[in-house]
């Protein structure tokens, strides 16, 4: 039996923080060029990507995996275009190594700057998402990071083939092949030995489910960035515009139902909820959206199902919908706190107080005032690919981008000073 002081998965990390160790003084020319050929990369070799991605596809289907879960699996070379694309557009964005977050002068004299670093070497576990494989490599790359990549044995195929195109991209720009790598294993154990690898792993990052995050969260002895589900919510002010108020209702809940910033609870003041409930219905119905109501829009429409409190605290990931009336905005806000996950809410008001007092009361990384959930995205806020989405409070909350891979250190400058 191989120990694990030896282990494949430790070996890995070994070389991922020597890898590091490299990264971090490269200039920017030098990663970015490593990205641009990433991007050629995933084009050029998009029909072998596709063909690894239909076994996984295949398997899933066999496995009877929801539809949900499959289209987060999926790639198309439309799709593979656009994670290229998205690479491309990590390039463009600054660079945050070696940006100084502030910096005095002392009064003895000494110089002081606070400058932002690498974390190191970057574990990811995420689950039926080998978009997040491309991703979190062109984030880590850009900000000086190695990175360990394990996702789901679901996609085991498609990554396997997406780190080989990576390895190959990056060692043909010059960096090391080891900068990014594939976590050996597709057992429980792998992970747990990635979670215990404190000392050759700098950070863990999880992206999936609910469970997947709390066990990495509650057993690992590696620093972890909390990632968290998306229970959000669209709140239909009595000062709402009801045409904004339909289209971004069903913006937010069925343009991709399958990703944590789509829509999974509406909440109606009671004030409107006569003139809201049948358009929303109507224009759910049309979306294949099915409403969990309680009785105000269950008396509204026999089509929809009894809420129960398990419907409040879902995340459905379907075309599915949770749906109250509520007797004004702070009842809104109570079910909010309640319920929510703490990830993404929305406001639909042409009133400017009721928007200012949503906002501050709502504690949560998003909150949206007459625009959908569905804008909570790193590329939308304009950082290139996101590593993740934090509900934590510390260090990183929100859409992580190309900042939140890096820590900081303080660089003092004297001239002979002693103290």
């Amino acid at each position: 039996m191989t120990s694990s002081a030896t282990s494949p998965v430790l070996d890995t990390a070994r070389r991922a923080k020597a890898a590091a160790a490299v990264l971090a003084p490269l200039p920017r020319a030098v990663r970015d060029g490593a990205l641009l050929v990433i991007a050629d990369a995933l084009r050029a070799r998009t029909e072998e990507i596709v063909a690894a991605n239909a076994e996984d596809i295949a398997k899933a289907r066999v496995n009877r995996t929801s539809e949900a879960i499959i289209d987060r699996l999926t790639l198309t070379p439309e799709r593979i275009e656009a994670i290229a694309a998205d690479v491309a557009k990590v390039v463009a964005l600054p660079d945050p190594v070696g940006e100084v977050v502030r910096g005095s002068t002392l009064p003895n004299g000494l110089e002081l700057r606070q400058v932002r670093v690498p974390l190191g070497v970057v574990g990811i576990i995420y689950e039926a998402r080998p978009n997040v494989t491309v991703d979190a490599a062109a984030l880590c790359l850009k900000s000086g990071n190695a990175v360990l990549l394990r996702g789901s044995s679901s996609a085991y195929a498609s990554n396997t083939a997406l780190v080989a195109v990576l390895r190959d991209a990056v060692e043909s720009a010059g960096l090391p092949a080891d900068a990014v790598q594939l976590v050996p294993g597709e057992s429980r154990e792998s992970v747990k030995e990635l979670m215990r690898a404190r000392g050759l792993v700098d950070v863990l990052i999880p992206r999936g489910g609910a469970s997947l995050i709390r066990t990495v969260v509650e057993e690992s002895t590696v620093p972890v960035i909390e990632t968290g589900v998306g229970n959000c919510h669209v709140y239909v002010d009595e000062h709402a515009d009801l045409d904004m108020a339909v289209r971004v209702l069903v913006n937010a809940k069925a343009s991709r139902p399958s990703v944590c910033n789509a829509a999974e609870t509406v909440l109606v003041h009671t004030a409107v909820a006569d003139a809201f409930l049948p358009r929303a219905l109507a224009a759910l119905a049309e979306a294949g959206v099915t409403v969990h109501g309680d009785p105000s829009w269950q008396r509204a429409s026999d089509t929809v199902v009894p809420a129960t409190d398990e419907d409040w605290a879902t995340e459905y990931l379907s075309y599915d919908i949770a749906a109250a009336v509520v007797p004004d905005l702070d009842a809104a806000v109570a079910h909010i706190r309640q319920w929510s996950s703490g990830h993404t809410e929305a406001i639909i008001t042409r009133d400017q107080a009721a928007a200012r007092r949503f906002v501050s009361l709502v504690d949560s990384t998003a909150v949206m005032v007459n625009a959908s959930t569905r804008f909570t995205d790193g590329s939308q806020f304009g950082f290139g690919a996101e590593i993740g989405i934090s509900t934590q409070k510390l260090h990183a909350r929100g859409p992580m981008g190309l900042p939140e891979l890096t820590s900081t250190k303080y660089v003092v400058t004297g001239d002979g000073h002693i103290r």
